[in-house]
């Protein structure tokens, strides 16, 4: 039975890979690229793109590495330990803006988001692994995989929720308040990686292979529940991702800017906050939940219903700033349902590991576990890049003129916000509804 500080040691991981790195690069990134950092929308469509396929490559190969590695700190834990430390060094280095031109600038964009995306690749999917080799009890990977994403909800609301407020503190340039902004958040991210890393504990052994193979890549696509996971996993990634990456532009264009109620200054971040801390509550929840409704299958078929509708809803909100709280009551609604499945996903995977095991004989579990890391990068830019190519067509236009300073021009502003509001609600909503389809055909009923 593990105690309690390691199910803390554990939700630290993700509190600073989820809750700090990922939800910044998922909400802050599309409008820090264009409207700070002075990217083309095509620029920042393409990155996110290109980021993407290299992570397809990379991914599944750490998966494979780690499952391999031997060490007196284990098998996936020195990942964490040694890669904690390059992780915030290199996120602060991409919130930092060069006085550069357009060329030097794309350059240094692509440069930092590509090594990002490397050593977030060389934690995370250990860390994801962790899980299928802490304990082989099904109920305690439910409590682990809850803990983590309280931990990463956790960390979001108050990344999230602090970020207006950090930036007027430091005050200066927008430039300025992101590159402080990045040490600060960087070196939270590196603490959270290491004391994962040194909290927690492998009790099982991986079934290793006697010599490496390229048949555990093979056994994947004979693996009909990895296949349907992944795909599901993409989904929820490219749910969560429209949302986030649109949601900076719908506070500036849709609403004008910030709104403030009651002094309350709610920007993007803190927009999006109110939804973080009912993933929170709701994730934690999450296990009791699918006992009620009877097994892990069914409780996401309901969370994925969940958010198509309340997604929907949300369409038929008038786009002006004194609904703000009907808004974020809608945002509260749909976070629900992501409550209830992002823990879910997880342990699903540890599922499919487990089944994998037992059909081949020996463990592939970095390797399945760096397809659910594989699922959320690839949703998750690839609706990114969506959300700059769809607005770009809409009529917004950014970029960095001969001076290097950012220009952003509006075309078409009644088409651009009407993109904007889909992008953040009918896109989603027939994301969720994809996922239901899927869920019909996932073939492990726990």
């Amino acid at each position: 039975m593990a105690k309690f500080s390691e199910k803390i040691g554990y939700a630290l991981g993700d509190a600073a890979a989820g809750g700090i790195t990922w939800k910044v690069m998922s909400i802050a990134f599309p409008l820090f690229f264009t409207n700070i950092f002075g990217l083309t929308v095509a620029d920042t469509a393409t990155l996110m793109l290109v980021a993407r396929l290299f992570d397809v490559v990379t991914d599944p190969i750490m998966g494979a590495l780690a499952d391999r590695t031997q060490s007196k700190w284990g098998t996936y834990r020195p990942w964490l330990i040694f890669g904690a430390i390059p992780l915030g060094l290199v996120f602060a280095l991409l919130l930092y803006t060069p006085d550069l031109g357009p060329v030097g600038k794309r350059i240094y964009a692509y440069s930092m988001y590509l090594l990002m995306m490397a050593v977030y690749t060389a934690v995370n999917v250990p860390y994801g692994s962790l899980l299928g080799v802490m304990t082989a009890d099904d109920n305690e990977k439910n409590e682990f995989s809850s803990y983590r994403m309280v931990g990463a909800y956790a960390m979001g609301f108050v990344t999230l929720l602090s970020f207006p407020y950090l930036q007027k503190m430091v005050g200066g340039t927008p430039a300025h308040q992101y590159a402080v902004l990045g040490v600060i958040l960087g070196a939270l991210a590196a603490l959270g990686t290491l004391a994962c890393g040194l909290l927690t504990k492998e009790r099982l052994k991986p079934i290793r292979a006697e010599k490496f193979s390229f048949k555990p890549f093979a056994d994947l696509f004979r693996n009909k529940p990895w296949i349907i996971l992944t795909l599901i996993g993409i989904c929820t990634n490219f749910f969560n991702g429209f949302r986030y990456a649109v949601a900076g532009y719908l506070l500036e264009y849709c609403l004008h800017g910030n709104v403030t109620v009651s002094g309350l200054i709610i920007n993007y971040t803190v927009f999006m906050t109110f939804g973080e801390v009912t993933c929170m509550i709701f994730g934690g929840l999450s296990p009791a939940f699918t006992k009620w409704v009877g097994s892990k299958r069914k409780a996401f078929n309901w969370a994925a219903i969940i958010c198509a509708v309340t997604s929907i809803a949300f369409f038929f909100i008038p786009m002006d700033p004194k609904y703000i709280w009907l808004m974020i009551a809608m945002v509260i609604l749909t976070s629900i349902g992501i409550g209830f499945y992002s823990p879910l996903l997880w342990s699903m995977y540890a599922d499919v590991a487990d089944y994998a095991t037992e059909k081949n004989g020996t463990s592939s579990t970095g390797l399945i576990f760096s397809s659910g890391t594989m699922a959320q990068k690839f949703g998750s830019a690839i609706s990114g890049a969506l959300v700059a190519l769809l607005l770009g067509i809409a009529g917004f236009v950014s970029g960095t003129d001969a001076t290097g300073q950012t220009v952003v021009t509006i075309t078409n502003e009644p088409a651009v916000q009407r993109m904007i509001w889909m992008l953040f609600s009918l896109f989603p909503a027939a994301i969720a509804l994809l996922i239901v389809v899927l869920m019909r055909f996932y073939p492990i009923k726990k």
